[in-house]
């Protein structure tokens, strides 16, 4: 039931964004619809924070809380939102998949351990695993503290990373995404989470640890759709 209201919530978003960019409008600069990036590290230089959390606008974003860089027009880069790198936690292992595999958008893709239970996440993009970061795999704790930029999980060659670009979420779209979410985070428990509000305004890292009663399986099953 969860998976339906947020797909729905992901149409609504969709629909709205189509209803605004159909008014006519006097332009002087079309922006591409998929923004060619040079390096991973660029994302991390936009920093838009809502709701308490990191949603750079360089991005584009899967509703499973996984987000994706063009580097070219079809090679991109694949890792965790800062969403998701809060709402897990420390992480204990790293576990990618292999080079060369197939991959579906918004198939599992690789998993994180933490406190010995895996916690599975989808890919935001469809095609064949270029190369992995290895780096992220001997050192988990990247994850958590650069997600957008050391912390990338993957690259991919996408054939068709056009089309698959328009089921991802970005500027508007992605800002009205993420208060959603952190609206129902805040909505699964009866007591205020002052850790949103620490540190200027942005959330504490390992969130799901200053929750009492919250159950991290639980939670990132319904968060990250896997």
């Amino acid at each position: 039931m969860t998976v339906i209201l947020v797909l729905a919530t992901f149409v609504a978003f969709l629909l709205i964004d189509h209803f605004f960019s159909a008014k006519p409008a006097v332009q002087m600069e079309v922006q591409p619809a998929v923004p060619k990036i040079a390096s991973a590290a660029e994302a991390r230089f936009v920093p838009t924070l809502v709701g308490g959390f990191r949603v750079p606008e360089n991005l584009r974003y899967h509703p499973g809380h996984t987000w994706a860089l063009s580097e070219s027009p079809t090679l991109v880069r694949i890792g965790i939102d800062d969403f998701a790198s809060k709402l897990v936690g420390k992480v204990e292992s790293v576990n990618l998949p292999q080079r060369g595999q197939w991959v579906r958008q918004g198939q599992k893709i690789w998993s994180v351990i933490r406190d010995g239970k895996k916690i599975d996440m989808v890919s935001p993009i469809e095609g064949s695993v270029t190369d992995i970061n290895e780096e992220v795999m001997k050192n988990p704790e990247l994850a958590n503290k650069d997600p957008y930029g050391e912390g990338w999980m993957v690259t991919v060659q996408s054939p068709d990373a056009k089309t698959n670009y328009r089921n991802l979420l970005g500027g508007q779209l992605a800002r009205w995404w993420t208060e959603e979410a952190v609206g129902r985070l805040h909505s699964k428990f009866a007591m205020p989470m002052p850790a949103l509000a620490q540190d200027g305004g942005e959330a504490v890292n390992d969130l799901t640890s200053t929750i009492p009663g919250a159950d991290l399986e639980a939670i990132t099953k319904e968060f990250f759709l896997a």
